[in-house]
This record gives C-alpha cells, sequence and structure tokens, in this order.
C-alpha cells in the first residue's frame, strides 16, 4: 500500500471505522445509528477515489467488504483472508 493516504482514502478509513463502531453498538444504543447514511457516505467516497487509488481497496469498496477495506487502509492488508474471487 502508498505509504501515504489520500484524503480520500483517509475519510474511507474513518468513516469505515464509525461504522464498524455504529455497528458494534446497535443493540445497546438508543437512538439506534443510522447505518444507511454511513454505508451512502461509502459509496459516496469509493466514486471520490483518486485514479491511482489501489486496485485491492477498490475491489473491497466494490463488494462491499468493508471489514477488508479498513484493515488495507490502515496496512494490515496481510490479514485479509483471500475470498472465493482471489481477492
Amino acid at each position: 500500500m502508498k505509504s501515504v493516504m489520500s484524503q480520500t482514502e483517509q475519510a474511507l478509513l474513518d468513516t469505515l471505522i464509525e461504522l464498524e463502531a455504529a455497528a458494534r453498538s446497535i443493540r445497546t444504543a438508543d437512538p439506534k445509528p443510522d447505518l444507511r447514511a454511513l454505508f451512502r457516505r461509502i459509496d459516496e467516497l469509493t466514486v471520490q477515489l483518486p485514479s491511482d487509488a489501489p486496485a485491492d481497496l477498490r475491489h473491497y469498496l466494490q463488494r462491499k467488504s468493508y471489514e477488508k477495506a479498513r484493515q488495507f487502509l490502515e496496512g494490515r492488508e496481510s490479514e485479509n483472508r483471500r475470498g472465493s474471487c482471489a481477492h
């Protein structure tokens, strides 16, 4: 992975972390977090990725593999298990 993230990649990472925290809290939160807004934000940011964004990152986001995308952005790509699509 590149050593320096673009602003869009950083915003994606921040949103993915927020999504994970919101999903963990959904059982006990009152009011419930609006996950749809986070999914929309991730979709918007995915479209804004620079043309030189890593292909693996694009793949994870297009497949909605948000945990893999987060790990990729955190530099933890080696923790991602290969899926049936060889990614």
